[in-house]
């Protein structure tokens, strides 16, 4: 690996990096969100956002203004640790990592697809909702935002933390982190009022998706994650 491409490579799997890259995709997702659902009583999110929502709602808080607040907060303590780090920020970075998100997106969604049909004989489903167009393509970029940071940063942490004291082997803490992330990651899609209605084809789908994106994470960081997700949704509702 040249020196040009290692330094790509550790400074876009690093927290600065991906923080920058993604607050699009929260800006994004509320824009559309409100632009899409303008006269609903009860706006239509992503599960995740939802929990997080209602633990604000639970404190008294105004739910957007608190998670643009928590955004901003965690973005300045990012920033601060970082800080060495901003005048060499390099911003042709970000057109990379959006096309090598894409690169995984399109990669990952033809092997798993290719595999549950040819190796098990299925065809990978996507169950959808009848929502619009621009509300399908708001819940995209949340489900990447999102679902990346609860199932990848906060539930694979958690659970390799746990299982880190109960295994000697880091690989095994990892393995088993990283299987029971995903196992939730899929089930959780058919859980509430809006989940799907569950098939074989697609939780196995979303159970292997979940097992690439917590390999993308851990080799690649939050940020490709993120845009892999919210890409590979996007190609998914733009076949609709």
């Amino acid at each position: 690996m040249n020196h040009k491409l290692r330094n790509y490579h550790v400074k876009t799997r690093g927290i600065l990096y991906s923080y920058i890259i993604c607050v699009p995709l929260l800006l994004l997702y509320e824009i559309l969100i409100r632009i899409s659902q303008p006269q609903a009583d009860a706006l239509i999110r992503i599960s995740v956002d939802a929990w997080f929502k209602t633990i604000f709602q639970l404190l008294g808080t105004n739910a957007i203004s608190a998670t643009f607040l928590a955004a901003a907060i965690i973005g300045g303590i990012i920033t601060y640790i970082r800080r060495n780090e901003l005048s060499s920020l390099k911003k042709y970075y970000f057109g990379y990592m959006l096309l090598e998100s894409a690169l995984y997106a399109l990669l990952i969604g033809t092997l798993i697809g290719f595999f549950l049909d040819s190796i098990l004989n299925m065809q990978a489903e996507s169950p959808l909702h009848q929502l619009t167009k621009l509300q399908l393509i708001a819940l995209s970029l949340g489900a990447g935002l999102y679902e990346e940071l609860f199932f990848r940063v906060i539930l694979v942490s958690l659970l390799l933390l746990l299982f880190n004291k109960i295994f000697k082997s880091n690989l095994t803490a990892y393995i088993i982190a990283a299987v029971l992330a995903a196992l939730i990651f899929s089930t959780v899609h058919y859980i509430g009022e809006f989940g799907d209605v569950f098939t074989l084809n697609s939780f196995l789908f979303r159970f292997l998706f979940g097992l690439a994106l917590n390999l993308l994470y851990v080799t690649r960081g939050f940020g490709i994650a993120a845009w892999t997700h919210a890409i590979y949704d996007l190609l998914v509702i733009s076949f609709i």
